[in-house]
């Protein structure tokens, strides 16, 4: 079905306009690309007014559009059956050549981190994918092609974007790939043997706000003003963003002559004899965002707490966790420096020689530095102790704070918190560039950053879909999306949630029509937010697009989902859809992740064993139980599945008001 590809120098001769060139394409358009099968393809670029332009492909001639007032023209294939390799002619006063063109069925991919993590080489030190190197080795797939759109910020919609050119899958390729793209697209490739373009648009850290445009945001009052000061603006965003942060580096620096901590004689604000009686609190672990007027400060914050400490622990080496830091930090005991890191995602444990503590009074101070999105001292309450001989004193609770660095000395951000933050800068810069291309559907694994916001995601994720099918002119276009794996440590009792929530909201927008959803929630991995099993999320995305997008309605495409319950003696029976073959417990072992509540609202964890169709849940603790929740944690040890080994989704019968309700 394919034949052999020209040579990489010959293609790229042929892609490349010649220099006196007026017509000219996007980087989308180019050679080597796949094209939406079964639909009309519009082709597109630019001109010098009053030119005409043709395209030419398999052999039939089609006339573009005159150019616009900015030059653009538009020609539009007929829909084409799978097949190829073709030649694509653009013709104007000069001629572009693309060559080795498929038809088949063209993929968005987007989202944060877990989208854009490659399956093996990435400078900014994601861990490879499970057996990278034996995925790498056999990735030779030529039908299968991706492009990678370069990162853009931008304050308004944007013509053009830039990207990695269309790639043809093999070893040489793919490690770059996105690992969730790459093995989806593999499976659809195996099942449907239609080639496939992967067109992968991601930013790590980004939330759901970000990627939806203007007019999509207008029912959210709580973007308003950023938005509308963003349409208000002549500069260019990423020009703008590179000065900010060119401002900043230059601060930090000369950050001592700023920052206040930094006192006279050599002496900071971790001195135990400096006086901070007259500072404020804040809970440690946690946010500094949280704390009223640092809701949107990214600078240098000083901690300081004082402890008591037993005598059976001082004069002896101990060692000090605090969990996870955003971004950087210098730890002090008693003045002393003891330790430094950067990274938001590392975990902080510095040695605390024998001698520097004291038995009494003792200080411990952290200068944290947060040079964009969420800053302080964020990791689990268990995290943080100051740990020896056997023994462990917490700190977790209220520390001091003061702000090292005044706002007036730093530069002022153009989108405080971080441009890829900001509501619609991605979707500016790297989503609304990519109309008019025709696709087969979009796959979307985003949300860790917007947990803490899960109550506002149910209305917001909805609202990102329709934007999209509305920028892309496609009202029914397929959307999946993986819903969040488990993260962080296990709770020993039943606890809200506020990704358990998210999960809840994901899960909820498939009450859109023409969605699908893979859950990861049992293949999550508590210290790394960034589980390497990619495999198995794209397959699980896979098996949704053969539902939702290609028509298969024997498969068995999603784990059990809850579909109602009924009072069954002291017990609630459960009732799910999607059962396949049939309920069963992952390893034939009990069931867990179920718990119930009374009308208490107090959850207690309950026993569950599948009785035919169905699932019997109780506990000794509620006698007279009202509620049920399975998976309802940061990262459960749910283990219901159906017969074909797909997990159920986490769910809730109640709809008490969560840990996130009214948060925006």
């Amino acid at each position: 079905m394919f034949s052999k590809k020209l040579p990489i120098a010959a293609s790229l001769l042929l892609a490349a306009p010649l220099a006196h060139a007026t017509v000219r394409l996007p980087a989308l358009v180019g050679s080597h690309m796949v094209l939406q099968r079964g639909r009309p393809v519009p082709v597109w670029g630019w001109a010098a007014p009053g030119e005409q332009v043709s395209v030419t492909f398999r052999g039939k001639t089609y006339v573009a559009s005159p150019p616009d007032a900015s030059g653009r023209w538009q020609a539009t294939l007929p829909a084409t059956p799978a097949g190829g390799p073709y030649v694509l002619t653009v013709k104007g006063q000069n001629t572009i050549d693309l060559a080795d063109v498929l038809v088949g069925d063209v993929w968005l991919a987007s989202g944060q981190s877990n989208m854009q993590m490659p399956v093996k080489d990435h400078p900014g030190g994601y861990q490879p994918v499970q057996q990278a190197d034996q995925e790498i080795a056999a990735a030779s797939w030529p039908a299968i092609r991706f492009f990678t759109v370069s990162q853009t910020v931008a304050y308004r919609p944007q013509a053009e974007v830039a990207g990695s050119g269309w790639q043809v899958c093999s070893p040489a390729t793919v490690a770059q790939c996105s690992a969730v793209a790459y093995f989806f697209g593999r499976d659809l490739y195996k099942k449907y043997r239609v080639p496939l373009g992967l067109l992968v648009s991601s930013w790590g850290g980004t939330p759901a706000e970000s990627w939806v445009s203007a007019e999509g945001l207008a029912a959210f009052p709580e973007f308003g003003a950023q938005v509308a000061g963003f349409a208000g603006k002549t500069t260019n965003l990423s020009d703008d963003q590179r000065a900010y942060e060119a401002r900043q580096r230059e601060l930090l620096r000369n950050i001592r002559q700023y920052d206040k901590g930094y006192l006279p004689g050599g002496r900071t604000w971790a001195a135990p004899d400096f006086d901070a009686r007259a500072w404020p609190t804040m809970p440690v672990p946690g946010s500094w965002e949280a704390t009223p007027g640092l809701a949107t400060y990214d600078g240098v914050v000083w901690f300081r707490k004082e402890i008591d400490l037993p005598a059976r622990l001082a004069g002896q080496p101990l060692t000090l966790a605090l969990g996870k830091i955003d971004d950087a930090d210098s730890t002090y005991v008693n003045g002393v420096r003891v330790g430094y890191a950067s990274g938001y995602d590392r975990p902080r444990s510095y040695p605390v020689p024998a001698g520097l503590l004291r038995p009494g009074r003792n200080v411990i101070a952290v200068r944290v530095v947060d040079t964009g999105g969420g800053g302080g001292i964020t990791g689990e309450p268990t995290e943080l102790a100051l740990r020896g001989a056997g023994q462990s004193l917490p700190l977790a609770g209220p520390w001091q704070y003061q702000v090292g660095l005044l706002p007036q000395d730093q530069p002022v951000a153009p989108a405080p918190g971080g441009a890829e933050h900001a509501p619609t800068t991605l979707y500016n810069g790297m989503i609304a560039p990519l109309q008019p291309l025709a696709l087969k559907g979009v796959i979307w694994y985003q949300g860790e950053s917007n947990a803490d916001r899960a109550e506002q995601y149910r209305t917001l994720f909805p609202a990102l879909i329709a934007d999209w099918r509305r920028c892309f002119g496609q009202p029914e276009l397929p959307f999946l999306l993986v819903q969040l794996a488990g993260y962080m440590a296990a709770r020993p009792a039943p606890t809200e949630s506020a990704w358990a929530e998210l999960r809840e909201a994901q899960a909820l927008a498939l009450q859109v029509p023409h969605t699908g959803l893979a859950t990861a929630i049992d293949i999550g991995e508590a210290a790394d937010i960034h589980p390497h099993n990619k495999q198995e999320v794209g397959r699980r995305l896979a098996l949704a697009a053969g539902h939702v997008a290609y028509g298969d309605n024997k498969l068995v495409y999603s784990g059990p989902a809850y579909a109602g319950m009924s009072p069954a003696g002291s017990g609630i029976r459960l009732k799910f859809g999607q059962p396949g073959a049939g309920l069963a417990a992952k390893g034939g072992a009990a069931l867990q992740g179920f718990a119930v509540a009374g009308a208490d609202h107090v959850f207690h964890w309950a026993t569950a064993r599948v009785v035919g169709s169905e699932v019997a849940v109780q506990s000794p603790d509620v006698p007279q139980p009202v509620a049920v929740r399975y998976d309802w944690a940061d990262n459960p040890n749910g283990n219901l599945i159906n017969k074909e080994g797909l997990p159920a989704l986490p769910f809730r019968t109640d709809t008490w008001p969560g840990v996130t309700a009214g948060k925006k």
